[in-house]
């Protein structure tokens, strides 16, 4: 058998997907004579009828099916593929929509977000701030910051690690007195406990194991609210305990206001991750933004 024609094969896989050896060709803005000759040419390399022709009509053969299935994903990809190179070589612009977390997202991204603007002064950013979930995806965004603790349950979409912050149990002096500094994270199902309403998709408590598990624990949350800033005040106040941020607790643990608890396991870190639909072509800008904020995020 000869070496494959991808040219020959480009040009069947079109006349099979149009349906005929004229539609064929006008997609691709050939003469119907080269397109029927570059098939029978394909057809003598396989040594197999690919297409049967009559002076109206064409049928694929079972071979001929076979080769369209297997060839289609193929030139597919390549065309991604040449896509994206040629993406690479030129300069990032367009739209680039991205949705970030409001609790953090401001203080932590607005830097670097006017470095990129000027880094890139061609794309075009729009920029909106919630506390939604992996679901705001299903809106017009390119790319979502989310905050996940423990493992992310939805794989649907790409998940791009950003940064991880160490977190911590915490509960005021007061409330300890009165309930008894838990040891086990299964205590926390009958103590007051800050949870959310919806951020972090109001899912259950996580602690991380040595072998890189995590256990759920469906705590007693009585007081929910979707701020850290909320719920650090309201543990400060004695209302509940509260897994935080190890750093914006530690200078009230510091000083005595609040006590950190320590279970079995320690609280799994919160994860920033950046979320985008799963292509087999990814435009230029959407790149550039995601490894800028990579590189700035390592340094």
């Amino acid at each position: 058998m000869k070496r494959l024609d991808l040219n020959a094969l480009r040009v069947f896989v079109t006349v099979a997907e149009n349906g005929s050896f004229s539609a064929g060709a006008k997609a691709l803005q050939m003469p119907s004579s080269n397109v029927s000759r570059q098939i029978s040419q394909l057809e003598q390399s396989l040594q197999l009828r690919l297409i049967q022709r009559s002076t109206r009509h064409m049928k694929l053969t079972s071979a001929g099916q076979t080769l369209l299935a297997s060839m289609r994903p193929v030139l597919e990809q390549l065309a991604a593929t040449e896509a994206e190179l040629t993406q690479q070589q030129a300069e990032p612009e367009g739209l680039l929509r991205l949705c970030l977390p409001n609790e953090i997202g401001p203080s932590l991204f607005a830097p670097l977000m006017a470095q990129f603007a000027l880094r890139y002064p061609k794309i075009t950013v729009s920029c909106t701030t919630n506390l939604a979930g992996m679901e705001v995806l299903k809106e017009d965004v390119d790319i979502a910051v989310i905050i996940t603790r423990g493992k992310m349950e939805d794989i649907s979409v790409i998940a791009r690690p950003l940064f991880s912050f160490p977190c911590c149990v915490v509960a005021s002096p007061q409330l300890i007195a009165r309930t008894g500094m838990p040891t086990d994270s299964e205590q926390l199902t009958s103590l007051p406990c800050i949870t959310t309403v919806s951020a972090l998709a109001g899912q259950a408590w996580q602690f991380a194991a040595a072998d890189g598990s995590f256990k759920k624990v469906n705590v007693n949350g009585h007081y929910r609210v979707n701020s850290g800033e909320m719920a650090l005040h309201a543990a400060l106040a004695g209302v509940g305990f509260a897994i935080l941020g190890e750093q914006p607790c530690r200078p009230f643990i510091n000083r005595g206001e609040l006590q950190e608890v320590t279970l079995e396991l320690p609280p799994a870190p919160l994860q920033l991750s950046a979320l985008y639909r799963e292509r087999h072509f990814m435009p230029a800008r959407m790149r550039a933004w995601l490894e800028f904020i990579q590189r700035q995020m390592a340094d």
